[in-house]
């Protein structure tokens, strides 16, 4: 698992699924959980979890604008470069609906930060090599 605190958010980059709810020790967090993810067979065509972003976990659940979020990859649905700029593109959107109102400022921040986060994403997958 890979663990990289940006400004606004922690990206969390995996091959397993179920270590996002391991990395915040938690059993189920935003409607998911644990026991259905390792059930699940996590393959590059199906997994539980292909991307989240969401709050940080709390153990009250009471999420406030300004909390803590994170955005998870998981690695092994990242099969071809347009799969995965898809992938990473859709998470930052979420990511970007909770910044921004105006509809450019929206959709450029997510384009620039996939960009970003794409880069990262292509230097874990060569090191797995």
């Amino acid at each position: 698992m890979i663990v990289i605190n940006f400004t606004l958010y922690t990206l969390i980059l995996s091959y397993n699924p179920c270590d996002i709810f391991k990395h915040y020790n938690v059993v189920e967090m935003h409607g998911l959980n644990l026991a259905d993810c390792e059930k699940h067979n996590n393959t590059n065509d199906s997994a539980y979890i292909a991307g989240l972003c969401n709050y940080v976990p709390k153990v009250d659940k009471d999420y406030k604008d300004g909390d803590p979020k994170f955005v998870f990859i998981n690695l092994s649905r990242c099969n071809t470069d347009i799969e995965t700029f898809g992938l990473i593109m859709h998470e930052l959107m979420h990511m970007s609906f909770d910044l921004h109102t105006d509809e450019e400022e929206l959709i450029t921040w997510a384009e620039l930060e996939s960009y970003k986060v794409f880069e990262v994403v292509k230097k874990a997958k060569n090191y797995e090599k």
